[in-house]
């Protein structure tokens, strides 16, 4: 199954810049670093939102859980980084009960 509607997912900017690529937040810290290792870095957060948008767009949903917040929608699939790598990464999106274009909540490596 792929991503509801997700032709419309979209990365916010700040979830970028101040939670996956923001070496002071204290969960996304390791995320961070791991991301800044692989190339991407919070000058051009662009890049790091494109990869992660075509994981959403090209891969299939493998676990669907319900929270207080929406839909969520995990998808995992390979991403080639700006160094180089191939690297598995593990997405989360979520959809609002309101809102119906998806968002990325979250990204880590598998």
């Amino acid at each position: 199954m792929k991503l509801p509607n997700f032709q419309n997912a979209f990365v916010p900017p700040e979830k970028l810049a101040n939670y996956l690529l923001s070496e002071i937040h204290p969960v996304g810290r390791s995320k961070a670093l791991f991301l800044k290792n692989l190339g991407y870095d919070d000058s051009d957060t662009a890049i790091l939102a494109q990869d992660l948008l075509t994981i959403a767009r090209e891969e299939d949903v493998s676990v669907i859980r319900s929270s207080e917040f929406g839909t969520k929608y995990v998808i995992e699939g390979l991403m080639r980084t700006p160094n180089g790598s191939l690297v598995a990464m593990r997405t989360v999106w979520i959809i609002g009960s309101i809102d119906l274009q998806p968002r990325l909540a979250t990204a880590y490596r598998v």
